[in-house]
């Protein structure tokens, strides 16, 4: 056994830090880091968005009405269900937590199990999710839009 293979209290259950590191690289690293760190909250399966307060997502030029636009990395959706009308709601299902992958004909559509949102309120149009999409608090300042 090499010494990257042993612990203080023996073998390693699975492969080293060194090991991990050279497969995925320092940024796969950090995403995978990333993905298990905790939300801080001891419900496991949130569906609340992973946003920080203040960031800018986008303009509001950029969320077409009638339609809307999922941005990944802060954990929402914001669409535009009327002109000037903005909303936001979590990317994720309610079904499974799959991610949503589009906004398409005034629904927010997951890809997993064919669940899909109404772009107004989240609520449920078809498919197995159980419960509407959580809102996310959002602001909108002149032509920008951040969460709250």
């Amino acid at each position: 056994m090499t010494p990257s293979q042993e612990t203080a209290s023996g073998p390693a259950a699975g492969p080293s830090r060194r090991i991990v590191m050279a497969t995925l690289g320092a940024a796969g690293c950090a995403a995978a880091l990333t993905a298990c760190g905790g939300s801080g909250s001891d419900d496991k399966n949130s569906s609340q968005p992973a946003g920080a307060a203040g960031d800018a997502l986008a303009h509001t030029s950029d969320i077409p009405v009638g339609g809307g636009k999922i941005f990944e990395d802060a954990g929402v959706v914001v669409t535009q269900p009327t002109a000037g009308k903005f909303k936001a709601f979590s990317n994720r299902c309610t079904h499974k937590q799959c991610p949503v992958s589009s906004v398409e004909g005034g629904t927010i559509n997951c890809p997993c199990h064919g669940s899909r949102f109404d772009i107004t309120d989240g609520s449920v149009k078809g498919g197995p999710a159980p419960k509407p999409l959580p809102s996310a608090e959002i602001t909108v300042t002149g032509g920008s839009i951040e969460l709250a």
